[in-house]
């Protein structure tokens, strides 16, 4: 994007939107609009700038962390740089709705955010201001607003569709956003930062920070336990590499240090613990330092494991669920050495639970089809809020027997900006970027060839005037450049059709029309061109 000249990078995580970029841009929103038009939405413009008083009221203000830009204005009261608009809406609604008579509402707006990324990065994929489009529903309970989230389900898979995206809804964690549900929508591309697993057969999608799967079982070994010496073996690679044996035939322990204390968690060696799962079950938790593992297991770490743990020590273990039948190679708890032989629930006891980060090649919970796992970029969130901005704001309606009740919320989101990456990352070559229809900042690039020539820039002239007239978007490169660097340029910025006028082609009356996509070239009769143009539009608008 920033060699097409569509952004400048002002500060990390700050961009410029130049000419081209802020095209693309409007045609993402222009989409936008009208799907959200669609379902009933109205456009309103709410401020980037907010007293911090509706956050304290929410509670957020304590929950969200260095990501909130937060400040004081000129009489010190504390202010927000808003990261979303939950807050402001239900404020809001709780000044306009009175009754049930004046819902459902669905509100929404294109407007800029600010979040301070620790790591901005991926260019205009995560930065600290940005452009989002956010709609909010406001209903009299949970079957309004399970209608609502289906319109915007609906409404999102059109807007991505028109876009031209492959994109995957899955199922996913609310997050900061609270709530009772929540699914986003992820276009697959290699320079994706989340991860999605997928199945195929059944259609089970979830991003992995929230996906279940059943992991293989791999073949077991009849070991007996025994107490093996493994000098200087401290991971899992170099403890597979000395006994040479696959990690899923290993326990992994990991001493974490809980709310509560200490505790032990054990998940298969060629497998991740899933944070996220295992806070659920526990709780806030970090892992724990050298010193601690020392202090608390009396062993260095590297040779922790769930058999023989000093009594005096009492660890809580919670084990993963692929770890019920199995035999496996474990710490010994004893510096030097592992145990072979290990049988859970025989050699140690614990709790189990599914602690693992769903992997290519485990099985879909719902069907027992292999699961694959593809990385992906976010562009869009849907939630399902429920109340709980509502009761904090006092958001209230009264129903028909005139009873007080908390309106239902629900909140969307789609970034724009994240839309024009993901198109672009699906959708390129060696060459440059190949827009889609519907984004291109221009449908036709007007090369021409040597505009010193009369003839060229008269010809040139008058077909991007024909070009104009007929309502054709037309980019017209009158830079006195030599033509490879007009063409390379022109392969760069990724236009669909690029129509070339040169002394050669005037000769022959013509003009010479490459498709970017195909590279397919052909020549097209000057009085022709515009006719032409438009029914290669019109016919690739129908794909």
């Amino acid at each position: 994007m920033i060699r097409a000249g569509m952004v400048r990078q002002l500060a990390a995580g700050i961009y410029i939107y130049l000419p081209l970029g802020l095209r693309v841009l409007e045609k993402v929103n222009a989409i936008i609009r009208e799907e959200m038009n669609a379902i009933g939405g109205q456009e309103i413009n709410m401020p980037v700038l907010q007293p911090a008083d509706i956050w304290q009221q929410s509670g957020r203000w304590f929950d969200v962390g260095d990501e909130m830009f937060r400040l004081k204005d000129r009489t010190k009261r504390d202010m927000v740089l808003g990261m979303t608009h939950e807050e402001v809406i239900a404020w809001l609604a709780a000044r306009e709705i009175r009754s049930y008579r004046d819902l459902p509402q669905i509100w929404y707006q294109i407007q800029t955010k600010l979040r301070d990324e620790a790591r901005p990065k991926g260019g205009v994929l995560r930065t600290r201001e940005f452009l989002m489009k956010d709609s909010y529903s406001l209903d009299l309970d949970a079957e309004g607003l399970n209608r609502s989230y289906q319109l915007h389900h609906q409404a999102y898979c059109k807007i991505f569709q028109r876009c031209g995206l492959k994109y995957y809804a899955v199922e996913s964690d609310p997050g900061m956003m609270g709530g009772a549900g929540a699914h986003e929508f992820m276009a697959p591309s290699q320079a994706g930062e989340d991860e999605v697993a997928l199945c195929q057969n059944c259609g089970y999608a979830a991003n992995i920070e929230l996906a279940n799967s059943k992991p293989s079982i791999p073949a077991f070994l009849p070991w007996k336990l025994e107490e093996v010496a493994t000098p200087e073996s401290r991971t899992i690679e170099e403890v597979c590499s000395f006994l040479g044996i696959e990690p899923h035939l290993t326990i992994k322990s990991l001493l974490l240090m809980g709310t509560d204390g200490p505790v032990l968690a054990l998940v298969r060696g060629d497998q991740k613990l899933h944070e996220k799962k295992f806070r659920l079950l526990m709780g806030e938790f970090r892992p724990a330092h050298r010193e601690e593992v020392q202090e608390h297991a009396g062993v260095e770490a590297g040779f922790l494991g769930p058999v023989g743990l000093p009594p005096n020590r009492k660890l809580p273990v919670i084990a993963d669920v692929s770890l019920r039948q199995g035999v496996y190679v474990a710490g010994a708890n004893r510096e030097g050495y592992h145990l072979r032989g290990v049988i859970p629930g025989e050699h140690f006891s614990a709790n189990f639970a599914d602690i693992h980060v769903a992997m290519p090649g485990d099985f879909c919970p719902a069907c027992n089809h292999p699961l694959r796992v593809e990385k992906a970029i976010e562009i869009g969130n849907i939630f399902k809020l429920g109340t709980k901005y509502s009761i904090p704001l006092k958001a209230f309606y009264l129903d028909r027997q005139g009873q007080e009740k908390p309106i239902v919320m629900g909140s969307y989101g789609i970034g724009p900006a994240r839309v024009i990456a993901a198109a672009i990352e699906q959708s390129y070559d060696q060459d440059g970027i190949i827009f889609p229809l519907p984004l291109t900042p221009f449908y036709a690039h007007l090369l021409p060839v040597n505009l010193k020539q009369e003839t060229v820039w008269k010809a040139s002239e008058k077909l991007y005037q024909s070009l104009s007239k007929a309502n054709i978007d037309t980019l017209f490169d009158d830079r006195e450049e030599a033509p490879g660097v007009k063409f390379k340029d022109a392969d760069l910025i990724g236009i669909p059709l690029r129509l070339t006028i040169s002394s050669r082609t005037i000769q022959e009356n013509a003009v010479e029309v490459k498709v970017r996509k195909t590279a397919e070239i052909q020549m097209v009769k000057l009085d022709e061109a515009v006719p032409w143009v438009k029914n290669w539009i019109a016919w690739q608008s129908k794909k």
